[in-house]
């Protein structure tokens, strides 16, 4: 199966995992690690209404579940989608702390970059990393991004400034057996 690994699957996100989500949304730390923007909370209201559609053309979210239980552990987001130009943003990010440092995020990445390859058709994924998130980094080195360059001091946390990231991985050096 396609989205199926292991221990892991992507799937839809559903009613269910709404709440879920706006518990992470209340998160500082998952915030501060998930995106570059202001640790701003969202409403269950506001979650619902982004992942309602259950994703575009542009946008295609998935809920990480552990095959085991069904329990929701991640969100991953293929987003930005350039069907001209063959590319796409993705990131991914875990919202409780005792499911991180398992290899889940491998397991979960690897199959989304295979399917955004293989079954979107395209050539180039690309992310923003914020400097001090050293595990993230980590786990998309060893996927096979590269970084490409460097938005220098772009982020302030806590009146400290951090750069911004960006790594990228081509279809051609992707390999799914790694």
């Amino acid at each position: 199966m396609l989205l199926k690994s292991q221990n892991l699957s992507l799937g839809a996100l559903q009613e269910k995992d709404v709440d879920i989500l706006a518990g992470w949304y209340e998160n500082t730390d998952f915030l501060r690690y998930y995106d570059f923007h202001p640790a701003v909370p969202k409403t269950r209201e506001q979650l619902k209404k982004i992942y309602e559609t259950g994703g575009t053309d542009t946008f295609v979210p998935f809920a990480i579940r552990l095959i085991e239980t069904g329990e929701m552990i991640g969100l991953l987001e293929i987003d930005g989608i350039s069907q001209s130009n063959r590319f796409a943003w993705i990131s991914i990010g875990f919202g409780n702390l005792s499911h991180r440092g398992k290899g889940f995020g491998y397991e979960a990445l690897s199959m989304a970059v295979n399917f955004a390859f293989n079954e979107l058709n395209l050539d180039r994924l690309q992310l923003n990393v914020i400097d001090y998130n050293k595990a993230a980094i980590k786990l998309y080195e060893k996927i096979g991004f590269v970084k490409e360059g460097v938005y220098r001091e772009a982020v302030l946390r806590d009146g400290k400034r951090h750069n911004l990231l960006l790594y990228g991985l081509l279809r051609r050096e992707w390999n799914a057996d790694a």
